[in-house]
């Protein structure tokens, strides 16, 4: 088998007892490395040291990571004037923190007949948050209620986020 050192340096090509008393003697471990190639190659090395290293990098890389987190906000077609802009209020909130938004129309009834106006509705909400997000889905009617998907602007969420830790300092 072909043996690596833990330095990296190839040692060469070594019978397998005399592979694990190299290991042995520098106190490592021998770790197979690529088992399909001929002939098979294996590595001296701490192998708890690398194992540790590994979860280390893990755990870096799910701090590093973002969830993609969905905020729905409900409408209906007879809605007042007040509760549009409450809830225009809470679409911005989620989009400049940077979430999606799905808006959800739901009709009851005989509004299932003028579908056009919960599309309007939806449509002017978009038009007044445009400015922090944009359409991801379009308004679909999907059984008796229609949906649309909002997502932030990424540059502006991300000013935005930026500021806010500013402003704790």
């Amino acid at each position: 088998m072909r043996l690596i050192a833990p330095d990296g340096a190839q040692i060469g090509e070594k019978d397998i007892d005399e592979a694990r008393w190299l290991a042995a003697q520098l106190g490592l471990d021998l770790v197979e490395v690529a088992a399909d190639a001929r002939p098979p190659v294996v590595r001296m090395m701490d192998y708890g040291k690398f194992k540790y290293d590994q979860s280390v990098k893990a755990r870096e890389a799910r701090k590093n990571q973002t969830r993609t987190v969905i905020k729905e906000v409900q409408f209906r077609p007879k809605i007042g004037t007040s509760d549009f802009d409450v809830k225009r209020k809470r679409v911005v909130k989620f989009l400049r923190q940077g979430d999606k938004v799905k808006c959800t129309m739901r009709f009851r009834g005989r509004e299932m007949a003028h579908p056009e106006l919960g599309r309007d509705i939806l449509k002017r909400l978009f038009d007044e948050v445009s400015d922090y997000g944009e359409i991801e889905t379009m308004p679909k009617l999907e059984g008796r209620n229609m949906t649309m998907v909002l997502v932030p602007i990424r540059n502006i969420a991300t000013e935005l986020l930026e500021d806010d830790n500013t402003d704790e300092d």
